[in-house]
């Protein structure tokens, strides 16, 4: 038994050579987001309390790295966030109180707290980037404002309370039979 010639060979051929062509001429994808590109707001420290070092200078008060209760300023802080071996030096550099830095030593701005989170929360961080996970404003295709983690979680205790649920919607009809009553 033989099979039919292919009669349009030469067209299939002609046209994936067009394709490739197109394809060669494409540029290769750009890297998601260039951090360079990235804009953020400042963080939203406590009132009062940015710089750290107008208390915690290095000089006059050298960094305390014995975990203890905090005390004074910060007696409010509950550091519920990771393991039980979690201290605010993890994050917080002791050298200079007003950057944060990255497990491997370099001191980051807290303006990229971002990188700091993306160290354990990878995950967090990609989808950061492409805008699935947090908050951004701006262009679709321009300049973009996005929100840090902090905009939006506590650093320190970073699960968000539990919310009083709101009452259901009430249907359209039911609102129109309220309002036409006496």
């Amino acid at each position: 038994m033989s099979l039919p010639p292919f009669r349009s060979l030469p067209l299939l051929l002609a046209g994936l050579v067009a394709m490739g062509s197109v394809l060669a001429a494409a540029p290769p994808p750009s890297p998601v987001v260039d951090p360079q590109d990235i804009q953020v707001p400042k963080p939203p420290f406590t009132e009062g309390i940015f710089p750290c070092t107008s208390c915690h200078d290095p000089k006059t008060m050298p960094a305390n790295t014995k975990r203890r209760p905090l005390e004074g300023m910060h007696a409010d802080i509950e550091l519920r966030h990771g393991p039980e071996s979690r201290w605010c030096l993890d994050c917080h550099d002791a050298g200079n109180r007003d950057r944060l830095h990255l497990v491997g030593g370099e001191k980051i701005e807290f303006t990229a707290s971002y990188l700091l989170c993306g160290q354990c929360h990878g995950d967090k961080l990609r989808d950061w980037r492409v805008g699935v996970h947090g908050k951004r404003t701006g262009m679709w295709n321009g300049p973009k404002l996005y929100l840090l983690c902090v905009s939006c979680h506590n650093p320190h205790s970073p699960r968000f309370k539990p919310l009083k649920p709101m009452p259901p919607p009430v249907p359209p009809d039911q609102i129109r039979a309220r309002r036409t009553r006496p």
